[in-house]
């Protein structure tokens, strides 16, 4: 169990959080932004790295609910067996993929990168595209009635103020 799961965080959220980034920023030197000295460069890195940390403690929130609740992975060839809506589930239906994107974000700003902030949005729209043409379709075909009202209860994205 311990190694479906390391093996679905490596291929996927290191590699996109991690692996893409690190290459865009290396392949982009020449031509990508940093935060120039001074306050704006500090309070940048700053927030960046708090949205970083929150990412990761997000997304290790979720990896560890699709084990115990869900009892699977977050990869698509080993997917959870039950309807996961406890602890971050509870506010939107994607927290996982919300988690990275906030990794990605938190990136863009620590660096102040351009092209990092290019790869946040490219990662968010084919996430968003993923999501309605597949993942969400392929949701409520393995959880029928259960999804469906879920889906109807829990935003995809953005959590509603109660």
């Amino acid at each position: 169990m311990l190694i479906r799961h390391l093996l679905s965080i490596v291929l996927l959220p290191v590699m996109m959080a991690g692996l893409v980034p690190q290459w865009l920023l290396r392949a982009n030197r020449e031509v990508d932004t940093r935060w120039p000295p001074g306050a704006l460069g500090v309070g940048g890195r700053v927030l960046g790295a708090l949205l970083l940390v929150a990412g990761f403690a997000l997304f290790a929130w979720c990896v560890t609910l699709f084990a115990r609740v869900g009892k699977g992975t977050l990869a698509p060839w080993d997917p959870t067996t039950r309807l996961v809506a406890v602890g971050p589930y509870r506010y939107v239906r994607n927290p996982m993929i919300t988690s990275v994107c906030t990794m990605l974000a938190g990136q863009a700003l620590l660096v102040g990168s351009r092209v990092l902030g290019l790869w946040f949005a490219t990662f968010l729209v084919l996430n968003h595209l993923f999501f309605l043409a597949i993942e969400e379709p392929g949701l409520e075909e393995r959880f029928g009635e259960p999804y469906r009202e879920y889906r109807r209860r829990v935003p995809r994205w953005i959590p509603r103020l109660r």
